[in-house]
């Protein structure tokens, strides 16, 4: 089956179709999730998948999928997501989900018959554009309740609810996904790599050995606001200097004990915010991974042990809100080595690759064997207006997915 090879001109151009969709003023890409401009992706995907032959449905959760029967009902799923974060890039989700578009048309087109069933898939809201990471997945794999998106409001300002019904879904229905997804039997997911690692090295394939857990927090030094110009520095509970003391002592403590993991603080909020006041308050966000669930727990515990003695040091007071979890996953040997020999197989060169970034294969781990390729991300360049591919190493990373859904479909 070697052979059989996409049409790499039709998917390129409905990548440049996809990216005219949702185009944000400052040159990238704005497709949150159920936006106008998402709204308007997901009926051109709709239309995508029935031009193709195969049969279109949207789960409770808005998950949309398109399916190419086989001889038994269960299935082979490939895909990523379409939504974006605003003033994203073109390629990050889209690669997958039209990778694997082209895929199951290309099978369709040849009239091949398989024993399993082939499955797209696009989830929803993979970015957290609204209440957290991986929405839809989480909802398709049984990881959300009812009473955890019922309240919850976006990051946008309105509840959850009201954006959903906007889309004709319903808040309580989202956790219904889980009881109506198949049975799956692996998922398969392409994307690009988000670092720079591939193209350092000119390797085409990332073979994914492992996806990186998260421990999301949304934290607070809080100390006492005062005149910037009467307390002394010596009488201060500055919010500021304790979290810039924090910071500091605790990418140092990650960098000595926790190689390879990673600590940021990428939002930082002071109060009041004025320049002639002493910050009382510093509302920050604090991000920790780890390939390794055990070092993720130590980590989280020492470094929230760390924050909480530089308030008392200070005489300040200290507060975290868990946000996000996710764990560390092992792609299975079952998977990887298929890919491995596959890409073997079609002569291209690969190299195994870690992934810091979280994505949908990493839930859909939760109830079957997952795989993840990724494709070069020249400069490293993600979630932002100049991401860009190299065509011929997408046309690699498509023809791959493309070999390797055939064997799961057929064994």
């Amino acid at each position: 089956m070697t052979e059989l090879k996409i049409n790499f001109e039709r998917l390129w151009q409905e990548l440049e179709e996809l990216a005219r969709i949702g185009q944000d003023p400052r040159g990238g890409i704005s497709r949150p999730s159920f936006s106008l401009a998402d709204l308007e992706a997901r009926k051109w995907l709709k239309e995508k998948i029935e031009a193709a032959g195969l049969t279109y449905r949207q789960d409770s959760a808005g998950n949309i999928f398109g399916r190419l029967a086989g001889k038994t009902p269960q299935v082979v799923m490939a895909g990523s997501h379409l939504d974006t974060v605003v003033n994203g890039g073109r390629f990050d989700g889209s690669v997958g989900v039209l990778s694997a578009l082209e895929c199951l048309r290309r099978i369709k087109e040849e009239n091949l018959e398989l024993y399993r069933t082939l499955e797209l898939a696009s989830f929803t809201d993979e970015e957290g554009n609204l209440v957290g990471d991986f929405l839809g997945s989480r909802a398709f794999t049984g990881q959300l309740k009812e009473e955890q998106l019922k309240n919850a409001r976006t990051q946008f300002g309105p509840p959850l609810a009201e954006i959903v019904e906007k889309a004709g879904l319903k808040v309580e229905n989202i956790p219904l996904a889980a009881r109506e997804r198949p049975e799956i039997l692996a998922f398969l997911e392409l994307h690009i790599e988000q670092g720079p690692i591939l193209e350092e090295e000119e390797i085409p394939i990332g073979l994914v050995t492992t996806i990186a857990g998260k421990r999301y927090f949304q934290a607070t030094f809080v100390g006492r606001s005062g005149h910037a110009g009467t307390i002394p520095m010596e009488l201060r509970q500055d919010a500021f200097i304790s979290l810039a003391d924090f910071a500091l002592r605790a990418n140092q403590l990650v960098l000595r004990k926790y190689e390879d993991n990673t600590l940021t603080i990428g939002r930082v909020v002071l109060k009041p915010g004025s320049f002639s006041i002493i910050p009382g308050e510093a509302d920050f966000t604090l991000d920790l991974r780890s390939q390794n669930r055990q070092e993720l727990e130590e980590l989280e515990k020492e470094i929230l042990k760390l924050a909480r003695e530089v308030a008392a040091t200070r005489g300040l007071s200290f507060y975290q809100q868990l946000v996000d979890s996710t764990e560390p996953i092992v792609v299975p040997g079952s998977i990887l080595n298929r890919l491995k020999a596959l890409s073997e197989r079609l002569g291209y060169d690969y190299r195994l690759i870690s992934s810091g970034a979280g994505h949908d294969s990493q839930i859909l781990a939760a109830i079957c064997p997952v795989g993840l390729i990724f494709i070069p991300s020249p400069e490293g360049l993600s979630h932002v207006p100049d991401e860009k591919i190299n065509p011929s190493d997408l046309e690699k990373g498509a023809n791959l997915l493309l070999q390797a859904l055939l064997e799961l479909a057929s064994v």
